[in-house]
């Protein structure tokens, strides 16, 4: 057979350019080499928040376990959409990742017009933890209880504030998505930056917010801690019940994994899966990952893939429902 010139020089670049990769290696040998250069982990919000916090805890075992650097980009804009587009568009050779989050699967149908489909055009690697949210109150205000706090919502319709880190983000979702269902009318008030002092000092009344930024307030009595958005009561917070406790089917849970560029060799996703997943049931890891308030999400591509997929369905219909739109 002969081929036309253009399309025999693309098949001989791109057989030259994975052989200057992985000189003298065939094709099935590339996975058991992985990784032969350092990996760039792109994590599409500010350094010191808890996808960059667990990106790099993760990361830092990775490069201990299979001997090349794996190094922590934090590449924030768009909500996430930034740097999601970064690992979109990069080469699927398995030497750049994406970070991704409950937020991707907002952005899906907050935003109209993405270059990019998260679902076509991220491969799913493996999830990393779940990070589950508390309905944190002020405590001048008169509920002590979920129960109380929904009572007193029905009573003083559209008078409580509860803070979010923005129009879409998940501490306004997961408000919005327990408006829909405990039948109440509460006021999202999103903030660009932090809006825990502005919640101890009661300019706004409730959030719901991660435990990891709240826990030591609530200790100390600044917050009182209402409910937990799991499905299951956290080791972190044992006394708080889960909203789903007086609310039944209620859950938002905040949670990080790893995706890839699609077309990525299936080998190599599934060499990076049982790292992470080592990784993750790792006493010490647990342990640290429990400090957090957070615990591991231990799944293979396909089952963190439906997970990604029913995610997306379900906040779609929440944004839908409340009329959310992006700042």
């Amino acid at each position: 057979m002969t081929l036309p010139r253009r399309q025999f020089l693309r098949l001989a670049t791109g057989l030259a350019t994975g052989a200057a990769a992985l000189p003298g290696l065939p094709r099935m040998a590339w996975a058991e080499a992985y990784p032969t250069r350092p990996v760039h982990m792109v994590v599409p919000y500010p350094a010191g928040i808890a996808p960059d916090i667990v990106t790099r805890m993760v990361g830092q075992s990775l490069s201990e376990r299979l001997g090349q650097q794996f190094i922590v980009d934090d590449r924030t804009g768009g909500a996430s959409n930034v740097g999601t587009e970064i690992v979109a568009r990069a080469a699927p050779d398995g030497y750049t990742l994406l970070t991704v989050t409950m937020t991707n699967t907002i952005n899906v149908s907050l935003y109209d017009n993405l270059s990019f489909d998260l679902l076509r055009d991220i491969a799913p690697v493996a999830g990393l933890v779940f990070l589950p949210l508390v309905l944190a109150v002020n405590p001048l205000l008169p509920a002590q209880t979920l129960p109380e706090f929904i009572a007193y919502a029905k009573a003083n319709p559209g008078k409580i504030n509860y803070a979010s880190v923005g129009s879409g983000a998940a501490t306004n979702v997961a408000g919005e998505l327990f408006k829909q269902m405990a039948g109440i009318d509460i006021v999202n008030v999103p903030y660009r930056s932090n809006y825990l002092n502005d919640l101890v000092s009661g300019q706004v009344q409730a959030s719901f917010t991660p435990i990891l930024q709240s826990i030591q307030f609530i200790r100390a009595g600044k917050l009182r801690g209402l409910a937990v958005t799991g499905t299951k009561r956290s080791d972190s917070l044992p006394d708080v019940p889960t909203v789903a406790e007086f609310v039944p089917g209620y859950e938002a849970i905040v949670w990080d994994g790893i995706g890839a560029p699609a077309r990525t060799p299936p080998d190599i996703i599934d060499k990076l899966n049982k790292e992470i997943n080592a990784i993750l049931v790792d006493p010490t890891i647990k342990g640290r990952f429990a400090d957090l308030g957070s615990e591991p999400m231990v799944m293979t591509p396909a089952e963190f893939g439906q997970f990604v997929a029913a995610q997306t369905q379900k906040w779609g219909k929440v944004v839908k429902a409340a009329g959310i739109k992006p700042e």
